[in-house]
């Protein structure tokens, strides 16, 4: 009985944390322009840190421990929009020539065997 009940919460709660994922995607449209990606970045950026500061301080409140302070994350100086459409433009250029390179290679291919077997 436990470990079915244990299975059945393990499972609500990857359950829960999914449906929480798409649904903090899709509230933030972030699969939508990349403005408003790096805009929820750069908020994230500035919340993250304080919130696991204030997190961190009531553990230590609650159990006595005494946790290190982390040093602060480095600052990047990221596009996200420039390297996300160069990334598209140059797999999707991969993927148009992708058939032709195929064709070619097969043809080179079967001439190699064509020869070898002679």
């Amino acid at each position: 009985m436990v470990p079915r009940v244990w299975s059945l919460m393990r499972f609500l709660i990857k359950g829960s944390v999914a449906g929480g994922a798409i649904y903090l995607v899709y509230d933030q449209e972030l699969l939508g322009p990349s403005d408003k990606s790096q805009a929820a970045l750069q908020k994230a950026e500035e919340v993250v840190p304080t919130a696991m500061y204030q997190f961190s301080q009531y553990v230590c409140e609650q159990t006595g421990l005494k946790i290190p302070q982390l040093p602060a994350p480095p600052k990047f100086n990221f596009h996200i929009r420039e390297s996300w459409n160069s990334g598209i433009i140059t797999m999707m250029s991969a993927l148009s020539v992708a058939p032709s390179k195929a064709w070619e290679y097969s043809k080179e291919g079967w001439e190699y065997l064509k020869e070898r077997t002679k």
